[in-house]
């Protein structure tokens, strides 16, 4: 019996590691340096880590990060030594989409299936990101990204194709994370939900992309100031000296406003569903 569930989580394992595969090749956008918009094409390795744990997940993302590897090999071209190629892979490709496996990790924390695919989706968008700024910032200075600010231009770069993916793949885990039950051994349709608690959901799910657009800003904000005119990290460049001349007002602006709408959007959350309860309560009187 253990023996047929354990080759049964392998197949599906196997049949969504391919269809991820499949996804990442019909991109919506492709960059001319690298990088692309796709269908949600992480979505799957991010359910199978959903319905079978971080173990299963994290073991379909090595497999899926190989082939995404073995996808980009030509990239390897561009580099003659063997410390590059190494951190390549790793920041580009393995650490890049093995950590899709993590999608799942928010199962038990929230219950609502739809948000917590939503901010698994997240998480491993906003890792992924940073994979790939590291790396323009580094191995790639001086070839597709210019040496001077290389670190401003990576967040920059990578940013055009990895926040409308995040947008993608949000909205399309938190669409099919409303519709299937995926708790259970067959995925089934899930029972109707009134509009007030898809509202709900939904106000919850831009409350948390907000969160990482603004974390986002900030960083740029920050970052592009620890750079010199050489490209060299310089600390000095976060002196708070005429504070309100400086970047750190923009941060503190873009910090405040988001705070203020993620506030609202979570104030309007917990009236809809304190209105629901009222409802309920009104129909069982």
């Amino acid at each position: 019996m253990k023996s047929t569930l354990k080759t049964k989580k392998m197949v599906e394992c196997a049949l969504l590691v391919a269809v991820g595969t499949v996804l990442s090749l019909f991109s919506v956008v492709q960059m001319p340096y690298g990088g692309s918009v796709t269908v949600a094409s992480m979505l799957p390795v991010i359910l199978i880590s959903y319905r079978h744990g971080l173990g299963w997940g994290l073991g379909s993302g090595v497999v899926y990060a190989v082939i995404q590897q073995l996808l980009g090999l030509s990239n390897l071209s561009y580099f003659t030594t063997w410390q590059s190629i190494v951190a390549v892979i790793l920041l580009d490709y393995m650490i890049a989409f093995v950590v899709t496996g993590l999608g799942g990790i928010f199962r038990r924390v929230i219950k609502r299936q739809s948000l917590a695919l939503v901010y698994g989706s997240l998480l491993v968008c906003v890792i992924r990101y940073f994979c790939h700024v590291i790396s323009g910032a580094t191995v790639w200075a001086g070839l597709s990204i210019p040496t001077e600010a290389a670190l401003i231009y990576s967040f920059g770069y990578n940013a055009t194709y990895m926040v409308p993916e995040t947008v993608v793949l949000v909205l399309v885990a938190y669409y099919i994370g409303s519709v299937l039950d995926f708790r259970r051994d067959q995925p089934v349709r899930l029972p109707a939900v009134n509009s007030g608690s898809k509202t709900a959901d939904l106000l919850a799910a831009l409350a948390g992309l907000l969160t990482v657009c603004a974390l986002a800003i900030d960083t740029v904000l920050v970052f592009s100031h620890l750079q010199n005119a050489d490209g060299e990290f310089d600390m000095t460049g976060l002196a708070v000296e005429r504070f309100a001349g400086s970047f750190w007002m923009g941060v503190v602006i873009v910090s405040a406003v988001a705070a203020v709408a993620i506030t609202g959007l979570f104030i309007g959350r917990r009236h809809l569903l304190g209105q629901q309860q009222n409802d309920h309560n009104c129909k069982i009187d």
